[in-house]
């Protein structure tokens, strides 16, 4: 079983508010894995202007990472008082998270000649250029359209050795579905589109309650 997973939390509907419940999911998962003594690595960031994110890849290490995350792909939703809201009423918004096992080097070999290699300088919060140096790299597969962007490192070496993980990962994953005959319907049950109605659990902040729709059952603080 993989030890590394790569995950993919993207803000879905709700606008602004929906990018900082994906900030409030990754720390919900850094914290997790912070429990589980897990290793977790922020490869790739698109901050939105309020501090949250419009979309973020990481990396977790771990024993039973992929065994343990891999139910928490889907659409979440979060229904509260956004920061942003001045009437005191409550939104509702969603963010889908993929949970992918990390495919090593082995598994899926890449030819140099399918790919477009592209750096540019890396962004910090509210999209500003933090490096004056070109560290940050994008690749893009033709064959297949994925485009994996990295600038966690200072080195655009380091960066680009890090962004063929996360693309041989993508491949894999691909590939799988391919095998399966279910390549389109594979994506969209793990990923979605981000609807409300797609929604596999709820936060539900003025009532303090988790409810995991899949199974039905709520919980409260």
């Amino acid at each position: 079983m993989a030890k590394s997973i790569i995950l993919e939390i993207r803000a879905g509907a709700g606008g602004d508010e929906a990018s900082l419940f994906a900030a409030d999911l990754l720390r919900m998962y850094q914290k997790y894995a912070q429990n589980q003594n897990w290793v977790f690595l922020l490869l790739d960031t698109h901050p939105s202007p309020l501090g949250g994110y419009k979309s973020l890849t990481a990396e977790i290490k771990g024993e039973d990472a992929y065994d343990q995350l891999q139910h928490e792909s889907g659409v979440h939703r979060v229904q509260r008082i956004p920061k942003t809201e001045k009437n005191g009423r409550i939104h509702t918004s969603t963010a889908s998270v993929a949970v992918l096992p990390k495919v090593e080097t082995v598994e899926i070999q890449i030819n140099p000649s399918d790919l477009d290699f592209a750096t540019f300088r890396s962004s910090g919060p509210g999209g500003q250029n933090v490096n004056k140096v070109e560290t940050a790299v994008r690749l893009t597969h033709r064959p297949t359209g994925i485009i994996v962007e990295c600038q966690v490192e200072r080195s655009q070496i380091k960066n680009r050795e890090l962004a063929m993980g996360i693309l041989r990962t993508k491949i894999y994953d691909i590939q799988q579905q391919r095998q399966q005959q279910e390549i389109a319907q594979e994506r969209r049950d793990q990923i979605g589109s981000a609807m409300r109605a797609e929604k596999i659990r709820t936060y539900n902040y003025p009532q303090n309650r988790i409810t995991d729709h899949r199974i039905g059952k709520s919980w409260h603080n």
